[in-house]
């Protein structure tokens, strides 16, 4: 199957990175390569590391990024180990890091790869198709309360006490393998009622899973915090995300790296001598614009956030 991947806010993106021709960049998720694409185009002298921990992205994405010589360096791994990768190549400094948090539409249009709701395939959901934990573990061997847990916090999910019960009933008689099975289990523990508005009923707890599967979370803090230590003055980081969860996370960790003086109020004096290394540059966050919504439905939830190296 063709990859392909509709890169989301990329103008806003290339406008909110201000490219130096001569920088060096990050692209953290380079999926189909869609970012990269148009970023290398404003290097003349810089480079752009893309890593992807999706050996079958890293290929395509390589493949049509091969025009380019070597000012692109693809990398297989995950972004949070950034700074280990750019040990690895040599590069003390950076001038730019991009974050596209979403799945790919190959991923989600790929049955086998578990992704999608939409599509009958194994319980996978591995963004790196070299770890053994999947979407299959979590399914049939959490307990009924880490199943609850997941579901609620990641889903956001107002059903999952009965969701995760109906998995743990239904696994008793038989391991739960195909993303179908779960899609029936999910729907017949949402009542009727509440299934006939608002998004496909599994929606919440597949994104639960697959947050689980992939560490996706507890990453996103440290990563910024790597990235804004490596970069030089000036530099940006630009985090395009697409559930509440994320942005939050995104949103808080740019605040905190913004902040100055942390001692306590009381304080006459400051003596923690802190310094805020981030300015941020989007107050709000950036939204793709209706036309892009009506070309690209998967865009509707994106949101941009950007800050600068200070």
């Amino acid at each position: 199957m063709e990859f392909s991947h509709v890169s989301i806010l990329l103008k806003e993106c290339m406008d909110g990175l201000d490219i130096k021709p001569d920088g060096i960049y990050v692209d953290g998720t380079l999926g189909g390569g869609g970012h990269t694409f148009k970023l290398i185009q404003f290097i003349d002298g810089g480079k752009v590391i893309g890593i992807d921990q999706d050996q079958d992205a890293l290929e395509a994405a390589s493949k049509r990024l091969s025009i380019f010589g070597d000012k692109f360096i693809p990398v297989h791994n995950n972004f949070s180990n950034l700074l280990e990768v750019l040990e690895t190549l040599g590069i003390k400094k950076i001038d730019g890091f991009l974050l596209d948090l979403g799945v790919s539409s190959y991923q989600l249009d790929e049955a086998e790869r578990g992704f999608s709701y939409m599509n009958d395939g194994q319980l996978d959901m591995r963004m790196n198709q070299e770890d053994e934990f999947s979407a299959y573990d979590v399914v049939n061997t959490y307990s009924e309360d880490e199943l609850t847990r997941i579901i609620r916090e990641y889903g956001e999910e107002n059903w999952a006490n009965r969701i995760a019960k109906f998995i743990v009933e239904a696994r008793s008689e038989k391991p739960l393998e195909t993303t179908f099975e779960l899609v029936d289990i999910i729907k017949n523990a949402i009542p009727a009622s509440a299934r006939k508005d608002g998004p496909h009923p599994a929606k919440r707890t597949f994104q639960a899973i697959r947050i689980e599967v992939n560490n996706e979370l507890k990453i996103i803090e440290k990563t910024i915090e790597d990235a804004v230590s490596v970069m030089n003055k000036g530099g940006r980081v630009a985090i395009i995300t697409f559930h509440s969860l994320e942005d939050r996370i995104v949103k808080n960790t740019f605040k905190k790296l913004a902040q100055g003086c942390i001692c306590p109020p009381e304080f006459p004096v400051c003596i923690c001598n802190n310094k805020p290394k981030v300015k941020i540059i989007s107050r709000k966050p950036i939204l793709p614009s209706e036309r892009e919504v009506i070309d690209n439905p998967r865009a509707r939830s994106a949101k941009l956030r950007i800050a600068e190296k200070k």
